[in-house]
């Protein structure tokens, strides 16, 4: 398999007539409101080092303002950086030539908006080919993808209505389907669940880890909320003001906060559905447990194998069925109790 990964470093975005003038202030301390106050430049991004895995869901995660949205487009280079590289298989996207980023966005790279931005007088088939379309593909060739996609999304037999019949729901769908219709490596989706509604967006949710188990496109979600990032992310990355708080798993990112800004963000999370067996498992005490459960499980499916059994302990076994560890209810319960703060 190709490897896809996205290589962010050292990048920084000044918003300004001349941005470059002031790296050397931000990089020596200067302050988002220094910047903006004394030289009414605004600092976007500031020293952004990112390794985005291969066939992974990366997570950008951040509340207004932090910098999120910037990030993204910086991968196709919708917005330009100040300083920085975007490495993409040996190739800088920040250094392609007109032709070339060209070609990168519309072979590479595919993108899921918010608002959908679908077009209004297309219906949906022709929203989910339009990018076949911009790279010249026969035309039946691009119907019947678009069709397919459409139809693996939920869409079938709504390909020749318009987005204007649709629930936003169904016109995300079709975001996703012309997204998937590209067959590009990767796929950039810029809070793209964030307007619907709660059932439709943990639907949504479902679909894309569902689809991704198949396809393994290396993805960059972008999203303010932390249970969906928890949820999706093979990584997360948490922004602040521009800058990278803290990178890892969901899991290390609940289990060790780095600061008390983060703290904040997971004091309230589902450690059950976050926390691996792995994590808290002790030594294993052959023939105390009668009771297995793989290794990887979260604690919540923990806690309910050893209820629904009457068990109290249970063994942790790899994917060959070997006993690598055991594990008890007590200690899954209590793994699953948010810290008090001292």
């Amino acid at each position: 398999m190709a490897d896809n990964s996205i290589d962010v470093k050292g990048l920084y975005k000044i918003f300004g007539s001349n941005g470059k003038k002031y790296i050397e202030a931000v990089q020596n301390g200067m302050s988002k409101d220094e910047l903006n106050a004394k030289h009414g430049h605004v600092l976007g991004l500031k020293n952004i080092n990112i390794t985005m895995p291969s066939a992974k869901i990366q997570v950008i995660m951040g509340l207004s303002g932090s910098g999120k949205s910037t990030m993204i487009r910086h991968i196709n280079r919708l917005i330009a950086p100040t300083v920085g590289e975007v490495m993409f298989q040996g190739v800088d996207v920040c250094k392609m030539s007109e032709t070339d980023l060209r070609e990168f966005r519309r072979h590479k790279t595919a993108m899921v908006f918010q608002k959908f931005a679908l077009l209004p007088h297309r219906t949906v088939v022709k929203n989910a080919l339009y990018g076949l379309e911009l790279q010249g593909i026969d035309k039946k060739e691009a119907e019947e993808r678009a069709r397919h996609w459409l139809q693996r999304v939920g869409l079938d037999g709504f390909e020749d209505r318009y987005p204007n019949e649709l629930s936003g729901g169904m016109q995300q769908r079709v975001g996703l389907a012309r997204a998937l219709t590209n067959d590009a490596d990767i796929l950039l989706m810029d809070e793209a669940f964030s307007a619907l509604d709660p059932l439709i967006r943990t639907d949504m949710q479902a679909m894309l880890l569902e689809l991704q188990e198949e396809l393994h496109k290396t993805v960059v979600f972008i999203t303010h909320d932390l249970d969906e990032a928890l949820r999706l992310g093979d990584r997360i990355a948490i922004l602040r003001d521009g800058a990278v708080i803290q990178q890892g798993t969901g899991q290390e990112i609940v289990l060790n906060p780095a600061d008390a800004y983060i703290a904040d963000f997971v004091k309230e999370v589902n450690r059950g559905r976050v926390i691996r067996v792995d994590t808290i498992m002790e030594t294993a005490e052959n023939g105390t447990a009668t009771v297995s459960i793989p290794s990887g499980s979260r604690l919540e499916n923990v806690a309910k194998l050893l209820s629904d059994s009457g068990e109290t302990l249970a063994n942790v076994v790899d994917d060959k069925g070997i006993t690598i560890g055991a594990v008890s209810m007590r200690s899954t319960i209590e793994a699953m109790v948010t810290p008090a703060k001292h």
